[in-house]
């Protein structure tokens, strides 16, 4: 075999393993899509169509009948603070562990790594026992604070690891020209380190609005439920509630996801090959 077809036997090889991972991820989300637009009776159709017959009124259905709107709003309000909350500590944590020298940063660096590692599963339990002692369930001050303090670690490291590719050149430049470590912080490097900031905005919103066991274990009131809680939970907010609906509700709880992907995907890819400055 020559190297060409080998070339080519190789690259196939990795299309097709890359198009099987496509399809893996991407069909249950296909199955739940197509499942929201069926009726009930094709529901339980044998065998089950793939394509459905479009019945768009049940997203109306979902929206009339349950609180899906005030799950949405409360997700919102969560993620959107904990972006801001997040990015005031992580943003100054990260040019203090980049840029300036200090005894033990190594050993602070990986224990913030390794806090990443911790589960929401094994925090769940004696945060509700602490909290319900002091009768701080269902606070939504005190779950924003477990949610910035979750993602925390994460874009710490990550913005760490941005500035790090940012000359310090750069510093200097600032301070020769009468600029303090806030001022080099906020009005140098922030403004071009914009590509990994919002890097970091679509990594905490997405695992913000994702997070199911803290708001599952922390809130009892449904009024209060983040939409990956209310989706759960819809099956008990009316009795003619089925899996067509539920498949409503699972779908338009992942649209804001998604539509932030679609936005903002490139400045991800930017964050991880740009550099520092042009010239």
């Amino acid at each position: 075999m020559t190297p060409q077809n080998k070339d080519r036997l190789l690259k196939a090889g990795l299309y097709a393993a890359y198009f099987f991972i496509i399809v893996v991820f991407l069909f249950p989300l296909f199955w739940v899509g197509s499942i929201s637009l069926k009726t009930q009776t094709e529901l339980f159709a044998v065998p089950p169509s793939i394509l459905p017959s479009w019945q768009f009124e049940n997203y109306w259905q979902v929206l009339q009948t349950t609180p899906v709107l005030t799950y949405l709003w409360n997700s919102f309000r969560l993620v959107i603070l904990t972006v801001i909350f997040t990015l005031v500590i992580a943003l100054p944590a990260a040019f203090a562990l980049s840029r300036f020298k200090m005894r033990g940063k190594s050993g602070f660096l990986l224990v913030v790594l390794m806090t990443q590692m911790i589960s929401a599963v094994v925090i769940a339990i004696p945060l509700y026992r602490l909290f319900a002692s002091w009768d701080l369930l269902n606070n939504f001050l005190i779950i924003l604070a477990i949610y910035v303090a979750v993602v925390l670690p994460l874009a710490t490291w990550f913005m760490k690891n941005y500035f790090d590719t940012l000359p310090e050149q750069m510093d200097e430049a600032a301070i020769i020209d009468g600029c303090t470590k806030w001022q080099l912080l906020t009005k140098i490097l922030i403004p071009v380190a914009r590509p990994g900031i919002i890097s970091v905005v679509i990594l905490v919103s997405v695992q913000s609005w994702s997070q199911f066991v803290i708001p599952f274990i922390l809130i009892d009131d449904a009024a209060l439920y983040p939409v990956s809680v209310g989706v759960v939970n819809l099956q008990s907010t009316q009795a003619q509630i089925t899996t067509h609906y539920l498949a409503a509700g699972s779908i338009m709880s992942i649209v804001p996801v998604i539509i932030l992907f679609l936005l903002l995907q490139k400045y991800i890819v930017g964050a991880l090959t740009s550099g520092a400055v042009k010239g």
